[in-house]
């Protein structure tokens, strides 16, 4: 078991949270439970001298101007039944959670519960919020005895706060409502049996602390930002290996360059970029080198080994009547055609990822800043002041205010919803161009040989891919823009700020498949550049001029005035070609597509790929493919 989290309603941070959502136990700050201890003698002396607070002696909401009486009116009811033995005080808060525990759906995942049950008590220990040490304690005793109180997902407009899903933690508390305890749904005063915990009779406000927060956005907030950070970085992975297996141009990613446009995103990127791109010798590779895509023949190759490759490999000889007004050019570069193009930019989703997934990652971490304050804040309502100086009526230290309203983190969630599709979309682009013969930069069509016209490849990987981006692009409206007033207009501006945080926490799923598709496709086609450069290399180590002319079309025939030309130049490319070292993706490419390729093989052939699919998303969600570059960027590290 993970060593418990120390909550004092001051230091919690996103990291502890994480750990406690997955299992670790929390404890009480011994020194911070006097100032819990104080508001709750606080207020119990205010009631005494019957000053009116709201929430404590008065209705909630629209019932705000409605105080408590001495004694029940409805007992005076013709045939009235004898009300239960508690004070009206006690009733108060306990209705307040019965009948407020009306959330539907599925139940949130346990580690959401966890972390809304950690969150609840942090705040709580700020000692603002009136609730007694015995029934914070007592909340604390239900989550480290691992009871996971069951909470629908759905019921909270994020104002006040998240009194649905939080009044499902509170009832439990009651012995009402229901529970997950060892991973057996039950009654929950069943689970508190069972774990030997007492049932809570609530005092003073304690339904209303317990009640009033930002606990669900909140935990679902931490959580898909958990999961963001690490799909960021996997984006940027799978983006490098893109970039290897396109041979391409990273001097768009220089630190000079970005020093023009600092956007703190953008210069994290680009760096990522460089560092995983350290020592490849596909980047940037001399655009004639990298020959292209020829469907294979039984004539294509000279020697058995050869002949057992999957794709010929092919250049176009650009004729000496083109040149004209070219001709410093090809003194320069090389006069063949391969695969790549002469240019000095590739397209966008691969020249422009520091800008795209620079901003995504800036509205992330502009949402993190969110939380790391909400997380420590104090979201209920009153707010009890009882060392408040200079005070002269309770309501100078008893204060309404409006924290419970979740606006501040439905506003980040919203910015963070708009950019995963964008992080989507981009890498969808990506994997396009990937098995686009006309933009793949002399890749096999679909990434596959089909010498016989019957095989698909990666075609539909595309198709999943562009479904998702849709499916990602038409959640990404922003609930927080559109309030529902509830409670008789009571609470007339809401934030619906737990919709927002819940689609964005089920968003990362999505585009983690995305990502893993995109890996998947990447690594196919980086192993076919890799391959189609290493055969045009072995053919050159082996032949002659006239031999290795047999890969490059165009040529004049034997005979012709230009033929001793053409020959010495192609002399040039196959010695280029035999002299250089072996081309290689990045380092740390090199280990995520090794990671990858132990898990699926390369497909030679038109196979089943369900598997390879679901394979490729858990190697992203498990983060197997992301551990592995960092281990060898390490390893390289100056």
């Amino acid at each position: 078991m993970t060593d418990s989290v120390q909550l004092d309603g001051n230091s919690l941070t996103r990291a502890q949270l994480i750990a406690v959502s997955r299992g670790a136990q929390v404890a009480l700050d011994a020194q911070q439970l006097h100032a819990v201890q104080r508001a709750a003698d606080f207020l119990a002396e205010q009631v005494r001298r019957e000053e009116p607070i709201y929430g404590v002696n008065t209705g909630f909401g629209s019932n705000a101007d409605r105080l408590l009486g001495a004694h029940r009116v409805r007992d005076q009811l013709p045939g009235a039944i004898p009300s239960d033995e508690v004070s009206l005080h006690e009733e108060l808060q306990r209705n307040l959670i019965i009948t407020h525990a009306v959330c539907v759906g599925e139940p949130l995942a346990a580690d959401i519960v966890r972390a809304m049950l950690a969150i609840r008590i942090n705040t709580l220990m700020r000692g603002h919020s009136g609730i007694r040490v015995g029934t914070l304690q007592a909340l604390a005793n239900l989550l480290n005895a691992g009871i996971v109180p069951v909470v629908p997902k759905m019921g909270s407009v994020g104002a006040s706060g998240d009194l649905a899903p939080l009044s499902h933690l509170a009832i439990v508390l009651l012995g009402g409502g229901e529970d997950f305890h060892n991973g057996v749904r039950m009654p929950g005063g069943e689970a508190l049996e069972r774990a030997g915990l007492e049932r809570v009779r609530l005092s003073y406000k304690e339904g209303l602390a317990l009640n009033n927060g930002t606990a669900q956005m909140l935990a679902c907030g931490v959580l898909a930002i958990d999961r963001l950070e690490r799909l960021l970085d996997t984006a940027d992975l799978a983006a490098a290996m893109t970039i290897d297996a396109f041979a391409g141009r990273v001097h768009a990613f220089d630190e000079a360059v970005h020093a023009l446009r600092p956007h703190p995103g953008q210069v994290h990127v680009a760096a990522r970029l460089r560092a995983l791109l350290a020592g490849s010798t596909l980047a940037d590779i001399p655009y004639h080198l990298v020959p292209r895509f020829a469907q294979w023949q039984p004539q294509a190759w000279d020697t058995p080994d050869a002949q057992a490759q999957r794709f010929d490999i092919r250049w176009d000889w650009v004729p000496l009547d083109q040149r004209h007004g070219r001709e410093k050019f090809y003194q320069r570069f090389r006069p063949f055609r391969g695969g790549k193009k002469h240019q000095p930019q590739d397209s966008y989703s691969l020249r422009c990822v520091p800008q795209v997934h620079g901003a995504v990652r800036d509205a992330v971490a502009q949402a993190a800043r969110v939380m790391d304050i909400e997380l420590n804040a104090v979201t209920d309502n009153p707010l009890i002041f009882p060392d408040m100086q200079g005070a002269r009526h309770v309501e100078e230290q008893v204060i309404s205010a409006g924290h419970f309203h979740g606006m501040p983190l439905a506003l980040a969630m919203s910015y963070v919803k708009a950019a995963i599709p964008v992080l989507a979309s981009i890498s969808e682009r990506r994997l396009n161009k990937l098995v686009d013969p006309a933009t793949n930069d002399g890749l096999p069509g679909f990434l596959i040989g089909n010498e016989d016209a019957t095989e698909s490849g990666f075609m539909i990987v595309q198709y999943t891919a562009a479904a998702i981006v849709n499916d990602l692009a038409s959640r990404a409206h922003p609930a927080s823009v559109y309030s529902v007033p509830t409670s008789a207009n009571a609470e007339d501006h809401v934030s619906m700020g737990a919709n927002e945080a819940r689609h964005v926490l089920d968003m990362t799923d999505d585009l983690a498949r995305v990502l893993g598709l995109e890996l998947y496709t990447a690594a196919q086609a980086l192993d076919f550049r890799e391959d189609m450069i290493h055969a045009a290399q072995a053919l050159a180590a082996r032949t002659d001029a006239e031999h290795f002319a047999s890969k490059v079309h165009g040529g004049p025939p034997k005979g012709h005035a230009d033929r001793d030309a053409f020959l010495a130049e192609v002399e040039g490319l196959r010695a280029e070609l035999a002299n250089a070292p072996s081309f290689s993706a990045g380092t740390a490419v090199e280990a995520a597509w090794h990671a990858l390729r132990e898990r699926i093989p390369f497909m030679s052939r038109d196979r089943a790929m369900d598997g390879d699919v679901a394979d490729a998303v858990r190697l992203v969600e498990q983060d197997v493919l992301l551990d592995a570059s960092r281990v060898a960027e390490a390893a390289v590290r100056p």
